[in-house]
């Protein structure tokens, strides 16, 4: 896909250039929410047992559902971006990575880096793709991921 520069004239909305990086906060994960979540939706010894996580886990510990670390990330770009623009709908997603595990108590900082924009002025809507990441309080990567989203545009 090809970058429209058109796009960002439409979009008449802050943040949105090719290139243009934005912060989306942090979030620390408790292991009482680690285990929680992975109990409802990914109830592997390694995300609910401690004590077998310890013993038998590959990571020395309790870690977080790779999906529960898509949820932190997704809630940072809500509460932190996406309030701001009209959004219409996410469109996909991919070269999604799991670069580390996520422990108790790690804190995660996620931020967007516009990568496209291809303009839809008769739709009156703009395709925005976004690089994305998680990074701990070590600043390690622990998730990187391409994310599209339409929004409307101001036409």
């Amino acid at each position: 896909m090809t970058t429209n520069n058109a796009a960002t004239e439409d979009l008449k909305i802050e943040g949105f250039n090719v290139g243009d990086r934005n912060q989306l906060g942090s979030y620390t994960l408790t292991l009482e929410e680690i285990i929680s979540f992975a109990e409802q939706w990914d109830p592997q010894f390694f995300h609910t047992d401690p004590e077998r996580a310890a013993t038998e886990g590959f990571f020395g510990g309790i870690i977080a559902s790779g999906i529960q670390t898509m949820a932190v990330f997704q809630r940072l770009s809500i509460q932190s971006f996406s309030q701001n623009i009209k959004v219409i709908g996410g469109a996909g997603i991919k070269d999604l990575q799991f670069r580390r595990p996520v422990y108790p108590d790690d804190t995660l900082t996620g931020s967007l880096t516009v990568t496209d924009i291809h303009s839809e002025p008769e739709r009156k809507r703009a395709l925005i793709t976004y690089a994305g990441e998680l990074v701990n309080q070590k600043d390690e990567k622990v998730l990187v991921l391409t994310i599209s989203v339409y929004v409307q545009t101001n036409d």
